[in-house]
């Protein structure tokens, strides 16, 4: 049977000489897209329209196939059933409703779909009539609102969800959707928090509702007064801001869960085993295995909850068990086959779950530990577009963390300990393998070892200078704080200290290459500053008096490399061209590394050439360390514990625009109106008369 056989209704063959049999809805429709009032014949036309069960593949492919003559033609009949759609919201007969929210969904695609070039008040003009316009949307807000916020169906409520996303997803760049001026009048806000509010409803339909805000809230928000902006700013109502927690932290679960999965299928078997043999030298074939598509759209409801909301700060750190959903009995959820894995929502049993039985042996868990596993994930590779896109989101939000005073309290506070598994990449020098014995330590750590193990694993060809820029400020930033309440944390500082002068030692050997497309002066410069925060203020924040002379031991150990940075540095500087400024301020930045240098390496030489030792130990060069601070000259640095704060607009504003139009698409093709499983629906309603 051909494709538009199907479309058309095709209900059976009789023999070859007669036309095939069309559905009475398609005959229904087809009296809409011709000139006459199709109710003139037939007074009883809309109400019979909206009990058939609709064609939507056929609705749509007509208002695809109609040109702009035809258009002006069938306008009126256009607007007629638009108006109609928005009665029918208002019956009590339940599937007259069903079948009207499906038929808007057509409406909204198909026409947006035929008219891409058209203007915004073309397309309002050809779907209810400009002039009609307000009043019909007022309309369709209202009765969605009372759909959204009353007592009735479940299947109703996800499907009135549905019809959102598709309206706010019709056009690739959601800025640029002109209908959407409307659901800003008629605010839909208070009926999604109400959704995030109660459990059962947030269990059903809290994945689309946090999806539909994220993106109204990107709605031409650095032109006009978005309400959804100022409203969500504002929410300080436990229960919404946890439930909008939940959401978030059930979707990375499933998404973590997901990865571990695939992870563990490919550690085992034959497979596993040749690669041990031969010294992982497919590691990048088994990883591309690993690959599990990435969840932007939750990961932006994230970051709006973060950037714009202080309360949603405290939601982080809620602390309940964790949760292991593979263990969790689900209940399927209607999807198209097609659905990328990381897009679906978590199962209902799960979202429906607030409290779990406490297990003593449960390790504690929280949105923030769930969320430093998923981005330890998604940051491993960077190469494809969409873990760049995820990676660099990531960053942005621990950045709004990092600089949050509430958020550091509870990162560095002593009383909150949580073991926390982060994934790491396969790497040909390291083994592979989950660490057992993982510390519990505040939260900071677990945020320190994320951008360690990113800055170690990164320094390739393809350089990822963006990233790696706010790794570095996010360190100093939760550094500026440490110094700034003086608390002593007991991290492992030298893996950080020897990531950072590796870090330096790649950019020395790739000068040329990383020069042709990036500034690295400006990221060698923040580097050098980490160290000189750790040399003027180590004293106030360094766990141990021995962790600060380890840092002087580790500066002098590599002072090749200081001392190769300062060699190319002072090169740069000292001919003319672009980059002559920024070496010059990495210059006075390395005075102090210097001066460390330069002092303690005759001391260290002397004391072996007294002591007849070719090569000194650890703790000998500690010992000379610790005897000749005394005379060491050091420059107070002015600003190192000042930082610039994180602003989205203006140097965010392209990576967000792109960001969203990445995520509208990717919304668009999963909000397939197969998904909203018509006959599901409809024996819902079956037994109603």
């Amino acid at each position: 049977m051909s494709q538009v056989e199907k479309k058309a209704g095709l209900l059976r063959r009789t023999s070859s000489s007669k036309k095939p049999l069309k559905e009475k809805v398609v005959l229904m429709y087809d009296e809409i897209f011709a000139k006459e009032d199709p109710s003139k014949n037939n007074p009883r036309f809309w109400d019979e329209l909206f009990l058939m069960k609709v064609n939507l593949e056929y609705l749509e492919s007509k208002l695809e196939s109609v040109d702009g003559e035809e258009v002006q033609r069938i306008q009126d009949n256009i607007n007629s059933l638009f108006h109609h759609c928005v009665q029918a919201l208002g019956e009590e007969h339940q599937i007259k409703v069903v079948n009207a929210l499906q038929t808007l969904c057509a409406l909204f695609r198909g026409v947006h779909q035929k008219n891409k070039s058209a203007s915004g008040f073309d397309i309002i003009n050809m779907l209810m009539g400009f002039d009609k316009a307000e009043l019909r949307m007022k309309d369709l807000m209202e009765s969605l609102d009372s759909l959204l916020c009353g007592e009735g169906s479940e299947s109703l409520k996800s499907l009135c969800l549905k019809l959102l996303l598709c309206l706010v997803t019709v056009t690739d760049n959601i800025s640029q959707n002109t209908i959407l001026e409307y659901v800003m009048i008629n605010s839909i806000f208070e009926a999604i928090l109400q959704i995030l509010s109660d459990v059962s409803s947030r269990g059903r339909h809290g994945y689309d509702a946090v999806v539909l805000l994220a993106l109204l809230v990107n709605y031409r928000k650095y032109e006009s007064v978005n309400p959804y902006i100022v409203k969500l700013s504002i929410v300080d109502d436990e229960p919404t801001l946890d439930g909008m927690g939940m959401v978030v932290h059930q979707a990375l679960t499933e998404y973590n869960r997901q990865y571990k999965d695939k992870e563990e299928e490919n550690q085992g078997g034959f497979f596993s085993t040749l690669t041990s043999m031969v010294g992982n030298m497919f590691i990048a074939d088994a990883d591309e295995k690993l690959s599990v598509q990435t969840n932007e759209a939750i990961l932006l409801a994230l970051y709006e909850a973060v950037h714009l909301n202080r309360n949603f700060i405290t939601v982080l750190a809620q602390s309940h068990p964790e949760i292991d959903m593979a263990a969790t009995p689900t209940t399927p959820i209607p999807t198209t086959p097609t659905t990328p894995l990381g897009t679906t929502p978590p199962s209902l049993d799960m979202m429906n779950n607030p409290e779990l039985p406490l297990d003593p042996n449960l390790q504690t868990s929280n949105l923030l530990i769930t969320f430093l596993k998923y981005a330890s994930i998604v940051m491993q590779d960077t190469k494809d577009e969409h873990r760049l896109n995820s990676a660099r989101l990531c960053l942005i939000i621990l950045t709004c963390i990092a600089e949050d005073q509430y958020a550091d309290a509870f990162l560095h506070d002593d009383n909150m300990n949580f073991r926390v598994n982060l994934h790491k990449m396969p790497m040909r020098h390291r083994k592979k393998g989950v660490e057992k014995n993982i510390p519990s330590r505040p939260l900071v750590c677990a945020v320190l070892d994320l951008m360690v193990e990113f800055i170690v694993t990164h320094m390739m060809k393809d350089f990822p200078m963006d990233l790696y820029l706010r790794c570095v400020q996010i360190i100093h930033k939760l550094i500026c704080y440490q110094k700034k309440c003086r608390i002593r944390l007991h991290y492992t500082w030298r893996e950080l200290w020897s990531a950072l002068i590796n870090l330096l030692k790649f950019l020395l050997s790739n000068e040329t290459t990383l020069l042709a497309k990036h500034n690295i002066f400006h990221l060698a410069l923040l580097v050098v500053n980490l160290f000189n925060m750790f040399i003027t203020y180590g004293d106030t924040f360094l766990p141990t008096s021995n962790s600060y002379d380890e840092l002087y031991y580790e500066i002098v150990r590599m002072h090749q490399v200081f001392d190769n940075l300062y060699c190319m540095v002072l090169r740069v500087s000292t001919n003319t061209g672009q980059w002559k400024e920024p070496a010059s301020k990495v210059t006075h930045a390395l005075v102090n590394v210097r001066a460390i240098v330069n002092h303690f390496n005759p001391k260290i030489e002397s004391y072996a050439a007294v002591n007849h030792i070719s090569q000194l130990s650890e703790e000998q060069v500690l010992e000379v360390v610790r005897s000749n601070y005394d005379t060491l000259t050091l420059k107070l640095q002015d600003g190192l514990d000042q930082f610039e704060r994180y602003s989205e607009q203006p140097k965010e504003a392209a990576f967000f625009k792109d960001l969203v139009r990445s995520i509208s698409l990717n919304v668009r093709k999963n909000v397939s109106l197969n998904t909203l499983s018509q006959d599901v629906l409809l024996k819902e309603f079956s037994t109603i008369s």
